[in-house]
Order: structure tokens, then C-alpha cells, then sequence
């Protein structure tokens, strides 16, 4: 692919390992029983998309200040998903097995979302 091709999100370390996490969510939600497909599983499937959308358009605000927000927003999409991939594991939807082998993605993209917005927050301490 042509590096001039790329959206700037797309160069993102962050970008990468969201899109590999939620890839990996919308294969877990798949095992969740026929009656939570349009519950629980369809809100796991937006907070997933969530994550990532919102990495996206934060890349493609133009201050510091709305694209930490942005950043802001996906950490919390991406908490939300944890916490309901925990409930739907203590309600028997996932394999507890499953659900545990996702936790160290959680971690990196948590790492990587912190280290974005706190990059970026340094960068408004500067213009300030």
C-alpha cells in the first residue's frame, strides 16, 4: 500500500492493535446465545466499532484539545466493552478462558490510548 494513501490514523501504533482488538471482540461476541445477539452482543459490537471510530475522527480534528477528547471517548468505549465482555463471561455467554486471553490487548490499547492523550496534552501545556 502506498504510504501516501494512508489517513493519518491509519499510521497509528494505537490504530492497529484497537482495530486487532476489536476484530478479535466481534469473533468472542459470536459465541453469546441466540437471544443476546440484539441485547448485550449488539452493544459490545457498537462500543467495539466505537473504539476505533472515535481513534479515526480524533485524527481528523484539527487542535489538540478535540482530538484528546476523541481519545477520551475511545477509552471509555473500550472500558465499556471490557466491563460487558465480564458480564456476558460471569453470565456463561464466553469462556472465561476467552475472555482472559483478550485482557493483555486491553492492556496495550489502554497503554497506547494514555500515552496518545497525554502526548497530545502536553502538546496544549505548550500552545498555553
Amino acid at each position: 500500500m502506498n504510504e501516501d494513501a494512508l489517513f493519518s490514523f491509519e499510521k497509528l501504533r494505537v490504530y492497529e492493535v484497537a482495530q486487532a482488538l476489536v476484530k478479535d471482540i466481534y469473533q468472542l461476541q459470536k459465541k453469546f446465545p441466540d437471544e443476546e445477539k440484539y441485547g448485550l452482543g449488539d452493544q459490545v459490537r457498537r462500543a467495539a466499532v466505537s473504539i476505533v471510530a472515535n481513534i479515526a475522527e480524533g485524527s481528523g480534528r484539527t487542535s489538540p484539545k478535540e482530538k484528546s477528547r476523541f481519545i477520551e471517548i475511545a477509552f471509555g468505549s473500550m472500558t465499556e466493552v471490557f466491563c460487558e465482555l465480564q458480564l456476558a463471561c460471569d453470565l456463561g455467554y464466553i469462556p472465561k478462558e476467552q475472555f482472559e486471553e483478550l485482557r493483555p490487548r486491553f492492556t496495550e490499547t489502554a497503554k497506547l490510548l494514555s500515552g496518545l492523550r497525554n502526548s497530545l496534552s502536553k502538546s496544549l501545556e505548550c500552545k498555553g
